[in-house]
């Protein structure tokens, strides 16, 4: 199957923050408690409902359907951020929904899901990547929402780019973590519209960064993965139409390690009292790194669905795995 997605218009995208709204909010935009180098701006995402950006997205392409599609259920495959995002909408839309999660998914996010009223199954995590690239799963019903490669879901994450141009307008520099690229790209589709001149970069894990090896190559390339607690992200290879929307929208790529990603989270912790999960820390982690240019960044903290252990290890200045 060869896909490939448009880049929303300002009207698309204008359209489904009006569908959005009442479910997901308007989430802050707040600057760093930080003197040492460029100015830093933090979306923070992790305010929403479900404590992630997802919910933009799911809820977009939920209802945008005619009712008669979603009547007899939804499901989606997840990490965890997505899960609760198709659960928390099904619950709004009153549809049923069943979340497939990777048996590395944290308890935190799947706890959430059943609590929003999804039916929760684990899978192998090979098996559950599989339903990525095969766009469905044998086992499922109903009407599956694509995490990421999904027209109406990156128009949904496009509203969160709406909102930082809306509310700084001036930014160089916009930086997102990089997971399978509906975020990433949603932002890059509405600077297209409102600020060209405004940089794009996807914030990468080192245990699975495969945008920037491919963007390098010039074609989707296969890299080492691990999981790590930077779990809303990192993967082994891109969807080639993401990639294909990557190279189109002139999103950039930067990797960071580990250590710069909990250095980063126990810096949001210290001086703005956010506590952000791992993958949404490799945003800031990108920024502090002096390798992401412009004088005003935009860090986007995408989630804060963090398991206690996680945290607790993180706040003892340890880096865990």
């Amino acid at each position: 199957m060869t896909l490939s997605w448009t880049t929303p218009t300002l009207d698309e995208i204008r359209a489904a923050q009006q569908r959005i709204a009442g479910v997901a909010i308007r989430t802050p935009l707040v600057r760093l408690d930080w003197d040492e180098g460029p100015e830093i701006w933090l979306k923070l995402e992790l305010l929403q409902p479900i404590r992630s950006f997802k919910l933009r997205g799911a809820f977009n392409a939920m209802a945008s359907l005619d009712r008669s599609v979603i009547e007899a259920g939804v499901w989606t495959g997840s990490a965890g951020n997505m899960a609760q995002a198709v659960a928390y909408a099904a619950r709004a839309l009153d549809v049923p929904c069943t979340v497939y999660v990777p048996d590395t998914a944290p308890r935190t996010k799947i706890n959430h899901s059943i609590r929003y009223g999804a039916r929760v199954v684990e899978l192998p995590i090979q098996e559950w990547m599989n339903i990525f690239r095969e766009r469905g799963y044998e086992k499922a019903s109903g009407y599956f929402v694509h995490p990421f490669s999904d027209q109406a879901v990156i128009t949904g994450q496009a509203v969160c780019g709406l909102e930082i141009l809306e509310d700084l307008p001036d930014v160089d520099t916009i930086v997102a973590p990089y997971g399978g690229g509906g975020l990433c790209s949603g932002i890059a589709s509405a600077r297209t519209h409102l600020s060209p001149k405004t940089a794009v970069y996807a914030s990468e894990i080192e245990t699975g960064a495969p945008l920037g090896p491919s963007l390098a190559a010039g074609t989707p390339t296969d890299v080492p993965f691990r999981p790590s607690f930077a779990d809303g992200i990192g993967d082994s290879d891109v969807e080639p139409e993401m990639f294909e929307l990557a190279q189109r929208l002139d999103i950039r790529s930067h990797i960071v390690t580990l250590d710069e990603t909990a250095n980063a989270a126990r810096l949001l912790i210290s001086r703005n009292a956010i506590v952000p999960e791992g993958a949404a820390a490799t945003s800031l982690a990108a920024a502090l790194s002096g390798k992401v240019p412009g004088d005003r960044i935009v860090c986007v903290i995408s989630g804060g669905n963090i398991d206690p252990a996680t945290l607790t290890t993180i706040l003892a200045g340890d880096t865990p795995g």
